[in-house]
């Protein structure tokens, strides 16, 4: 008896001991978090408890210091400075990173996904992870992927019932080739511009329109300067949570551990917050005075058409192979429907 328990509390300090070793492993840090949407908005939503996560995990020695509404730049600028170690970790579409890695580029494709289960599936799937596992040649590390969900067209001008009352209209992109290329394929003047300098733009008619989700419309308050909303639902936004590699590089494996739990649970409870939000956001937007059209399918069908040469310019940038396991994976997750 008298062994048994010698054993028992020999074993017991040994796992005091590796919990204190695994401890010690954790140090103090503070990372400087930025995205260009506002606070309140789901993304940022999603760092504030990605924040939390890691405070809790690390017992209050690694600290995220959360800066939204783009104080820190806009996403390209932001971008550059995570690459340089001077901002340590951002949120931003995913999409925007071809210019990196030009495989990126598939995420923007129009219409590739139909809903959000088809976006989780392949983002938390192989292809995700072929994307995630170039960053790190780029000077960055991912760690989540959040829901900014299906974007819409908003615009001064008139009602978007069809293809055709989207040409002609200066629509804010994001900078972005594929963008660029979507929007003048539909007639429409496409204007590349940072996102914290949209409202001012849509404010002085710059610009006639822009198009984002639901929920960044209302978060930014684009209501008060646009009176047309059409639910184009053209592209679903991922954004990429990223640390740069030079922070990374830095931190311990205990430390890199926190982080890449935190971030874990953060997306899945992000995305859920994102989603439940978009439907809110909508009726918010409507209450505001917004006109709200839905295009019918007949005219879907004809975007359809005239932004297939698109798809297959950027097919061939992202490599055929790729589109093609990509479009394969999307099959696999509608026939288990």
């Amino acid at each position: 008896m008298k062994q048994t328990t010698k054993l028992i509390a020999a074993a017991v300090c040994g796992l005091m001991l590796a919990g204190g070793a695994a401890q010690a492993q954790v140090n103090q840090h503070t990372f400087r978090w930025t995205t260009a949407n506002p606070a309140g908005h789901p993304i940022v939503v999603g760092g504030d408890k990605f924040a939390e996560l890691v405070k809790a995990k690390s017992g209050g020695k690694m600290e995220v210091k959360i800066f939204p509404g783009g104080v820190l730049g806009g996403d390209v600028q932001v971008l550059s400075a995570v690459q340089g170690g001077t901002i340590d970790m951002t949120s931003m579409n995913s999409g925007i990173l071809q210019g990196q890695v030009k495989e990126f580029a598939i995420v923007d494709f129009p219409f590739l996904f139909g809903d959000a289960k088809e976006a989780d599936a392949i983002l938390d799937g192989p292809i995700g992870k072929t994307l995630a596992d170039k960053l790190p040649e780029k000077g960055l590390v991912h760690l989540a992927y959040f829901d900014l969900g299906f974007r819409n067209v908003t615009n001064s001008k008139r009602p978007i019932r069809t293809i055709d009352d989207i040409k002609g209209l200066k629509i804010r992109v994001i900078q972005s080739p594929i963008y660029i290329d979507t929007f003048s394929a539909l007639g429409a003047n496409p204007v590349p511009m940072p996102f914290p300098e949209v409202y001012t733009a849509l404010e002085q008619k710059t610009i006639d329109g822009q198009e984002n989700p639901f929920t960044v419309i209302e978060a930014n308050k684009f209501q008060e300067v646009q009176k047309n909303l059409a639910a184009t639902r053209h592209i679903y936004n991922p954004q990429t949570m990223m640390i740069s590699k030079k922070s990374w590089d830095k931190l311990t494996k205990d430390e890199q551990k926190v982080l890449l739990d935190a971030a874990r649970e953060a997306q899945a409870y992000q995305r859920k917050f994102s989603r439940d939000a978009q439907d809110a956001a909508l009726t918010s937007l409507k209450k505001g005075g917004m006109e709200y059209t839905e295009l019918p399918p007949a005219e879907v069908a004809r975007i359809r058409v005239a932004l297939k040469p698109v798809i297959d310019k950027y097919s061939a940038n992202v490599g055929a192979d790729f589109a093609k396991q990509t479009y394969g994976e999307i099959d696999k997750v509608r026939a288990g429907k």
